[in-house]
């Protein structure tokens, strides 16, 4: 079997998927903490920690990592989302054991020292201005908090500027403390790699104990509470703008809800692609908006729903009525055949064409072991989307697309201008 999984005593997994014919490997590695995991008091830290890994460990400057890489032509970047961070590495097959070595001093001994943090505290307060300088980013972040405004999963990924500059080196140092453990960590790798070599490589720089298990298994990775519930409420954010930008929605499905393949589907005859009926009607009949769209996240108890579009400010109530007039058309069973059926092509054709590359590959493997527990191979999911049915979508639609919607609203209104 080109995947192959281990799990050690002390929690830590790997993965790996064979890819014949590539002399590079995607190598991740995933770490079971995000923004969700922080009290609201230390909101940010997360992504504050995911800067401050690069900044040096206890035999390693900032410099020598970049440079490692650089000397072989590899990438190596992080990033956080609500429930897991991911620092990722591409290189040669051959540079494997260095990138492997340097992700895991980087994970296990980073130094976090209090200059560091000071300077890296600056950068972060700069990319919170830039996200707030770049409407059509923050009106997602407005989105989150209208439709959960009491939920860890409501809050923006980078902080705010009042928790970030309050963020101390020991608060910082126990989050690092408590989340980056072996057992919090799956460690993926895709393209020219043998699984047993990436043991090995492993099992030196890091306490795994011996193996647990070998081969597909599912694992309650974070329990999942109480689902949010949607808010319904309306969020307008006032600014001076030349653009409005408008997302509406509401609660989506978890990402183990046995509906999650239909609702993809439903997600994609809404706002999936260029024959979709957002873009369709709102773009090409009536020339309303250059950018609409919609997305669906999920989480462990609960996902997101929501549709986006930019439109000038004397639009913005045409088309905030007309995207609640397709979701509501859609959730009363209006979703046709032939939607359906171009729908369920593209989220097919869409995933084949995504895992083209190593990266790709292993960006799926990675989501998988931290999020779902479980590795369906390519097959198995094209079988899944393949088994949802015309009647499957439209109940979807109706249970997730009847819920109370919530609006975020970034422009020059009051909030009474869409009561």
């Amino acid at each position: 079997m080109p995947i192959r999984r281990t799990e050690f005593e002390s929690g830590l997994r790997v993965v790996t998927e064979r890819m014949p014919g590539v002399r590079s490997v995607g190598l991740g590695f995933w770490v079971l903490a995000g923004s969700r995991d922080e009290p609201p008091r230390i909101s940010g830290s997360s992504h504050f920690l995911e800067h401050l890994l690069f900044k040096g460990t206890k035999t390693r400057s900032a410099r020598d990592i970049a440079e490692a890489f650089d000397a072989v032509g590899g990438d190596v970047n992080a990033f956080t989302a609500k429930e897991y961070t991911c620092f990722y590495a591409r290189v040669r097959d051959r540079d494997l054991p260095m990138a492997v070595d340097h992700l895991c001093d980087m994970l296990q001994s980073s130094a976090i020292r209090q200059a560091d943090l000071e300077a890296e505290r600056q950068v972060i307060l700069e990319e919170i201005h830039m996200h707030d300088d770049t409407p059509d980013d923050l009106i997602h972040d407005l989105f989150n908090e209208a439709l959960w405004p009491s939920h860890p999963l409501g809050r923006p990924i980078l902080g705010t500027a009042e928790s970030v500059t309050a963020a101390s080196r020991d608060q910082v140092r126990r989050f690092y403390r408590r989340h980056y453990v072996p057992g919090n960590f799956a460690v993926v790798a895709a393209g020219n790699v043998e699984h047993e070599a990436l043991l090995r490589l492993i099992g030196s720089h890091m306490e795994t104990g011996r193996v647990r298990s070998e081969g597909p298994s599912r694992w309650n990775l974070r329990t999942a509470g109480h689902p949010p519930v949607p808010s319904g409420r309306t969020h307008v954010k006032r600014r001076k703008a030349e653009q409005v930008h408008i997302c509406l929605g509401t609660n989506g499905v978890s990402r183990t809800d046995p509906d999650r393949f239909a609702f993809a589907i439903v997600n994609n005859a809404i706002g999936g692609g260029m024959s979709s009926r957002l873009f369709q009607e709102i773009r090409e009949r009536r020339g309303l908006a250059y950018s609409v769209y919609c997305y669906h996240s999920m989480y462990a108890e609960a996902g997101l729903f929501a549709a986006y579009a930019g439109t000038t400010p004397g639009k913005a109530r045409e088309v905030v009525d007309i995207l609640s007039d397709q979701l509501a058309d859609v959730a009363g069973g209006g979703l046709t055949e032939a939607e359906f059926d171009r729908a369920k092509g593209h989220v097919k054709g869409s995933l084949v064409l995504s895992l083209e590359d190593p990266s790709g590959r292993m960006s799926r493997l990675g989501k998988s072991e931290i999020s779902h527990g479980e590795i369906l191979t390519v097959s198995q999911v094209l079988g899944r989307i393949d088994a949802v049915t015309l009647e499957d979508a439209r109940r979807a639609a109706g249970r997730v697309l009847t819920q109370p919607l919530s609006l975020a609203v970034l422009g020059p209104f009051d909030r009474k201008a869409f009561t």
